[in-house]
């Protein structure tokens, strides 16, 4: 098993996901595609990337927290074992077998996250109203704006994000912890996510401890990347002389 994010949530990198899957598939091996960051953001098509598995999080797509949504080929998970029992995914059970539903009826043991999935509906139906292209643009132009606004400050070293990269903004301030940044940062009214964000391995390639992660959205607009900065030359003024 291959599993790859779609968009980094780390550098904001959009990853090449059609060649990875042909190098995956060449080698025997199925793919499966973290698409947290792209689903909110760029329209995505399972069969064009053709991906064996997609994930996303409803509460990166504007919907509630605790719940998301996985979509895979039928024929895989007709194969898969459920992995777990309860109400509604089996069709008959005797003392001597359990005969299981069809997918998706299968993998949804128990009473389901009602309200979570009508808050999540809600939410997609939200993006769908606003269109992922759109959304996109609007980001497309946040993001350029602030590379441009931090990169200017001295000390700060803006995490590259390749050729592509899409409404995610990771740095370090020279001689300053990531912590001591956000810290400073919220008293400033700007909130932002400090640490390895769940990819260690990458924190480890970079030689640093963790970053300071500012993710954008379609609340967004230009005077919060320059309330970010000036909260950043705030920050850098404060520690280092």
């Amino acid at each position: 098993m291959v599993a790859v994010t779609h968009v980094s949530n780390v550098t904001g990198a959009i990853l090449p996901i059609e060649r990875i899957v042909a190098l995956a598939h060449r080698a025997g091996a199925r793919v499966l595609v973290d698409g947290c960051q792209a689903i909110p953001r760029m329209p995505v098509d399972v069969a064009a990337l053709g991906c064996d598995f997609y994930v996303f999080s409803g509460h990166k797509a504007y919907g509630p927290s605790g719940i998301g949504v996985l979509w895979g080929r039928y024929e895989l998970l007709a194969a898969m074992p459920p992995w777990q029992t309860g109400g509604g995914m089996i069709t008959q059970v005797t003392a001597e077998r359990t005969e299981f539903q069809d997918p998706p009826h299968r993998f949804e043991a128990g009473t389901p996250d009602i309200s979570g999935a009508v808050g999540l509906k809600l939410a997609l139906d939200f993006i769908e109203r606003l269109g992922r292209e759109a959304i996109r643009e609007h980001e497309d132009d946040l993001t350029g704006y602030a590379v441009d606004r931090l990169s200017r400050i001295p000390d700060v070293n803006l995490l590259k994000g390749g050729q592509r990269r899409l409404s995610v903004l990771s740095f370090t301030l020279d001689g300053v912890h990531p912590h001591d940044v956000g810290t400073v940062l919220d008293q400033h009214g700007v909130a932002v996510r400090v640490g390895h964000h769940c990819a260690q391995p990458l924190m480890d390639k970079l030689g640093i401890a963790g970053t300071v992660r500012a993710s954008l959205g379609v609340y967004n607009d230009r005077d919060d990347i320059d309330a970010l900065a000036a909260a950043v030359e705030a920050c850098r003024e404060m520690f280092i002389r």
